[in-house]
């Protein structure tokens, strides 16, 4: 199910669920955002059982990251060298950390944000390079945008032939990490749930809504993982992943906490 946000005061409370009917398992995702920060929780269910409940700080963190890598090993053009990351927060960190993992081939990370403080202690944890712009680490094979920015912070001019943008950031519908020429030069186009995107994925729908862009041609990732679409057909083919977070997620990467642990 989509995520749902009820307002509060000074930010909000989401809700979102999913079930893996073959596992007989389900979960709730739940959490409250404020200008302070944000606290999450997943509940896993087996049956009529409550099988665990996890503070999901660090497992959100993991598992936008991991959709981030699985997007990369099947849309990334052959023999990409080079990851750029736009954002610099705890997020971006898993960003590069299962990227990698997924192509131990890159050789080279260049992260930008706003702060230089954030932005050296980010590079002196993960080994990426210091950019003093966007525009640096727009020009890498794979781009990941990861902010909390409302205005796009990603340029389609700055892209190189080939590249493949996951963008990761904005997950409202009235907030763009992209410009509409990244769409508009971009040769495939994939989310994670269309009928999430439709409610909250502003890089999608405001383009859609300009004549930019048509929802007929958003497919979804799993298509690509599943075959039943080929992705990227060109290597110099530009490719976007917009990528909002699924329950479905939650729920696989909860179960593996809970086996781990057992």
């Amino acid at each position: 199910m989509p995520r749902y946000r009820v307002r509060l005061e000074d930010g909000a409370l989401a809700v979102m669920s999913a079930a893996d009917r073959e596992r007989g398992l389900a979960c709730v995702k739940t959490y409250v955002a404020t200008d302070e920060g944000a606290s999450f929780v997943v509940v896993l269910f087996e049956g009529s059982e409550t099988k665990a409940v996890i503070e999901a700080d660090r497992l959100g963190q993991l598992r936008t990251g991991a959709a981030s890598a699985v997007a990369a090993k099947h849309l990334a053009r052959p023999g990409a060298r080079t990851l750029g990351v736009i954002g610099c927060g705890l997020q971006a960190r898993s960003q590069v950390v299962c990227i990698r993992e997924a192509l131990p081939e890159l050789e080279q990370v260049v992260a930008y944000c706003r702060s230089d403080e954030r932005l050296a202690a980010f590079c002196r944890e993960t080994g990426a390079e210091p950019a003093e712009s966007h525009r640096e680490p727009a020009t890498a094979d794979i781009v990941v945008t990861i902010t909390n920015s409302r205005d796009p912070v990603l340029r389609g001019e700055w892209l190189r032939p080939g590249a493949l943008v996951c963008a990761a950031g904005a997950n409202r519908r009235h907030a763009r990490e992209l410009d509409n020429a990244v769409l508009e030069r971009a040769a495939f186009v994939c989310c994670d749930s269309l009928a999430d995107a439709k409610i909250e994925s502003g890089d999608l729908i405001e383009p859609v809504e300009q004549g930019v862009l048509d929802w007929l041609e958003v497919h979804e990732l799993q298509e690509v993982v599943a075959g039943e679409l080929p992705g990227r057909q060109l290597d110099d083919d530009i490719v976007v992943f917009k990528s909002n977070g699924l329950a479905a997620w939650d729920l696989a990467v909860a179960a593996r906490v809970v086996d781990l642990a057992g």
